[in-house]
């Protein structure tokens, strides 16, 4: 989630940054379709009470999910939720409070529930107000994603659309992956406090995701669009989010009913299914330039069954801040166990070049923040 001060020096600096970044060819569109008024999903918005005196917050209006009667948006507890803080009937606005001066703009939701951070995931919906955004499910960049879920696997291309870097591509760096993720409990300031994750996703990428991008919904980088994760952290060099799945089921148990993705291939109940199943995929190709590596299934789990001996030990070695399962470089089908480790603490630990037979992968990079 992205925060800015408010007052006439905050709004020149924005002003200056919002026309920055239409220069940065990496953004789809600059960020300029995502950070106004768009009724389409993948664009900026938030809870128009996670503001401060001094700050106002906000990121990503995911997607949509539904239980069958009623639609909500999907994004994550720190920006729809205010980190556990919201009550039921909270509004949410389009576009977010950093993008209308800290004014609150038009308002598209209210705020219906969260899975309490803690859960393993950080999500949380807000039940849709009718003819505010497009109720296909239509992400700016992207179109309507598929209803079906697909499982991550390493080296899968994957795609988001987020209101600070608009449309990114890039491929799962690492599956099965403990983090450690920063929080502040209010927006610009209060205690700051670290939730535990297992079973998570990292894309490493210096370019797929930024501060206010919280909330977009990564999904496969075809034509078809599965979710496959729900961003809502990262790093300068890494970007983490939760299997698209673990988030349907976490939500659906809080509120009771089952949701599923609002999207093409209809159905009310959440699916999931291999990403080598799907014929569009990329297919996986080891050192062939401009194809994407990915990690077959057997050499996945050999990896997961080594790291799981190991995982405890790991993430309370100082200075580790994410373990999962990844290969040994980019473009390879050989497994690893990826360590990241935060660049910023004292000293460095030192790891064997290989666990039982699978090789390490070491990975520095700044504490993994949620944003």
């Amino acid at each position: 989630m992205v925060r800015f001060r408010s007052g006439l020096i905050a709004l020149a600096i924005l002003a200056f940054l919002i026309s920055g970044s239409l220069l940065a060819p990496s953004f789809a569109d600059g960020g300029a379709n995502h950070q106004r008024r768009n009724q389409h999903l993948g664009v900026s918005g938030g809870n128009v009470l996670d503001a401060s005196r001094s700050f106002c917050c906000s990121g990503t209006l995911g997607a949509l999910v539904t239980d069958g009667s009623t639609q909500y948006i999907l994004s994550n507890n720190h920006v729809l939720g205010r980190s556990d803080q919201a009550v039921a009937g909270e509004d949410v606005s389009q576009p977010g409070l950093i993008d209308n001066g800290c004014r609150v703009a038009t308002l598209v939701g209210d705020f219906t529930v969260a899975s309490p951070l803690g859960s393993n995931v950080d999500a949380a919906i807000a039940q849709l107000r009718p003819g505010t955004m497009d109720s296909t499910g239509f992400i700016e960049d992207i179109g309507v994603p598929s209803s079906a879920v697909v499982a991550p696997t390493v080296g899968l291309s994957v795609a988001k659309s987020g209101r600070t870097t608009g449309f990114t591509t890039g491929s799962i760096g690492s599956i099965n992956t403990s983090v450690s993720v920063q929080y502040q409990k209010g927006c610009g300031g209060g205690k700051k406090f670290t939730i535990s994750y297992t079973n998570q996703v990292v894309i490493n990428s210096s370019s797929f995701s930024a501060g206010g991008d919280s909330g977009s919904l990564i999904v496969t980088n075809n034509s078809s669009h599965n979710p496959v994760a729900l961003l809502y952290a990262g790093s300068s060099s890494s970007t983490i989010g939760n299997p698209a799945g673990l988030v349907l089921t976490q939500l659906s148990a809080v509120l009771g009913r089952s949701l599923s993705f609002v999207g093409s291939g209809g159905g009310n109940s959440p699916t999931t299914q291999s990403a080598k199943s799907q014929n569009e995929l990329e297919p996986f190709m080891r050192g062939h330039s401009g194809v994407i590596a990915q990690l077959p299934e057997q050499a996945s789990d050999r990896a997961l069954g080594v790291l799981e001996l190991h995982r405890a030990n790991l993430m309370a070695t100082p200075g580790v801040i994410g373990a999962g399962v990844g290969a040994t470089s980019e473009n390879d089908i050989e497994p690893a166990i990826v360590i990241y480790v935060d660049r910023t603490a004292p000293g460095r630990p030192v790891f064997a070049p290989a666990l039982d037979g699978i090789a390490v992968r070491v990975v520095y990079s700044d504490p993994f923040v949620a944003f």
